[in-house]
Formats: structure tokens, C-alpha cells, sequence
């Protein structure tokens, strides 16, 4: 049984930047980045962000540096991988050797595993996440689509239902049995993950709203955190599904695909695919 914690996330998630003490109060208390953290234990937790995927790599590290640092963290590194090389490091593999928590940042998850798939750091984290109790991966946006083994890596929103409006890569397998999509009411994302799901449909795609996110144990057991919902398409239930058939740009037909829209403190059972709905009198987690 896998023993570590994934928590995708949908992107655009809070890091504490309003400066209305009623919005820093609730970021450090209900903030996805909170929940972050005290799944890797707490404030005296070593966090490793990773922004390979951004464009803007150091900005984008000092601003989670800055997040968990008011979130009361005092051990964050930024680990700037731009090449595999830099994935063979001593001091990269260190790092991630010691890590309780490591956060993939935003922006094109390609770059995450045409430079960390495959590479000693890619190794280590498969086997930290399936044998070590309390070892966090996070990720936002592009960091949480490469959790799955089959990635979207892009695919236009406005073609959606068409055959072709997504394109699949190889991500870094964490969670096999998920298809990640990111980003996912705001950009309109609906289609392209319908389609993903045609593509391979014995697995799940997860669609998470911006501010949203799951804390995933034990490889199986999800709980939505945030602001926002995620969608849970289950293609199991399919009758019809002509997306083998079709050409390129043809529009698609699907039947009987099983959708849930969850929210804050839903939970989702894999490996049952079930549902379980929290009361609605229950607190915001």
C-alpha cells in the first residue's frame, strides 16, 4: 500500500498576498498552502518548491517562499532544476532526500518531466511516496497534472468535444489510475477532459476549480480542500464512445459517463469509485 500524501491542486491557489488581516487570518488557518503543511508536519517541516515548469522560476520560488514563511515555516529551499543535469546533483538529490514535502510550482508540465522524469530525483520521489508515512508531493496547475501517468499536456477549450482537442504526454506516474486537469472551470476545461477520458477510459479524471485541491492518501482515499469544486468523471459507466473511430476534428459522442461536482470536505474512494458527501452543517476545512 502506498504510505505518502499527494495534493494537487487546481492552480492560482492563495499564498497569502492580501494584506486585510481577515484574508491573512484565513489563509493561514483554511488556505489550501496550510493544509500543505501541516500535512508535512507542521511548521518545522523542510519544504523543497520546484518551479521547473515556470517561465519565471525565481519569482515564482520567492513567492512560496514568502507564502510558507507567513504560514510560520522557517525551512524552505528552492530547488531550481532547468536540466537534467541539474536533477543528477548532489545537492538537488539531498535536497529531495530530506525533504517532507516537495511542491511543484505552475506553467508547462512538460518541462517538469522532460527534465525531471526518469532522473535520479524522479526515482527518489516514487519511492519516498509509496514507502515513507508522511511524505508530501504537492503541486499547482501544471505540478499537479504531471502527477498522473498519462498527462494532458495541452489541448484548446474552445474545440472541446472534438476529437484532437487534447494532447497526451508521459507524466511522472505517481497516481496512475487519475487523469489531471487543472485550471478547470475558469479556462473551461470540461471538453478536453471528456475527451482524455474517451482516450483511456478506465481511469478517472479529476477536474479542480482554481483554489481547490485534494489531499490524496494512501494512493486512494481524496478529500477536496479550497474554495472551489472538483469535477470526478468516471468512464466506467460508458455505453457508447466512438472516439477510437473517429478522424481528427470530428465531434464526439459519449454516453453514460458518471460526473460528480464535489466541493470543500467531499471525498472520493478510487479504487471503490465512490463518493461520500460532507453533511452540509459540517465546518469548511
Amino acid at each position: 500500500m502506498i504510505k505518502g500524501t499527494l495534493i494537487p491542486i487546481g492552480g492560482n491557489e492563495d499564498k497569502g498576498l492580501e494584506t486585510n488581516e481577515m484574508y491573512t487570518l484565513e489563509f493561514i488557518t483554511e488556505g489550501i498552502l496550510s493544509h500543505v503543511l501541516k500535512e508535512a508536519g507542521g511548521v518545522n517541516a523542510k519544504i523543497v518548491v520546484i518551479p521547473t515548469a515556470s517561465r519565471i522560476p525565481i519569482e515564482v520560488g520567492e513567492n512560496y517562499m514568502d507564502a510558507f514563511t507567513t504560514l510560520g515555516c522557517k525551512d524552505v529551499h528552492i530547488l531550481d532544476i532547468r536540466s537534467k543535469e541539474d536533477s543528477e546533483k548532489q545537492e538537488s538529490i539531498d535536497l529531495i532526500k530530506s525533504a517532507n514535502c516537495v511542491m511543484f510550482s505552475g506553467g508547462d508540465q512538460s518541462k517538469i518531466t522532460n527534465k525531471i522524469g526518469g532522473t535520479t530525483i524522479h526515482n527518489i520521489l516514487v519511492d519516498r511516496y509509496q514507502n515513507e508515512t508522511g511524505f508530501v508531493i504537492a503541486g499547482t496547475s501544471a505540478g499537479a497534472m504531471v502527477m498522473a501517468k498519462e498527462m494532458i499536456a495541452g489541448g484548446s477549450a474552445a474545440e472541446a468535444f472534438v476529437k484532437g482537442a487534447v494532447t497526451m504526454y508521459k507524466g511522472l506516474g505517481l497516481i496512475p489510475e487519475l487523469i489531471i486537469d487543472t485550471h478547470f472551470i475558469r479556462r473551461g476545461r470540461f471538453g478536453r477532459q471528456s475527451e482524455a477520458v474517451a482516450k483511456y477510459p478506465n481511469l478517472i479524471g479529476i477536474g479542480l476549480a482554481e483554489d481547490t485541491g485534494m489531499i490524496i492518501k494512501n494512493g486512494n482515499d481524496c478529500t477536496v480542500i479550497g474554495s472551489g469544486m472538483a469535477i470526478v468523471f468516471d468512464g466506467s459507466t460508458l455505453t457508447h464512445n466512438n472516439e477510437k473511430i473517429l478522424e481528427e476534428g470530428t465531434p464526439m459522442t459519449m454516453a453514460n459517463m458518471t460526473v460528480h461536482v464535489l466541493s470543500n470536505g467531499d471525498e472520493y474512494n478510487i479504487k471503490e469509485r465512490k463518493v461520500t458527501v460532507l453533511p452540509i452543517e459540517a465546518p469548511f476545512i
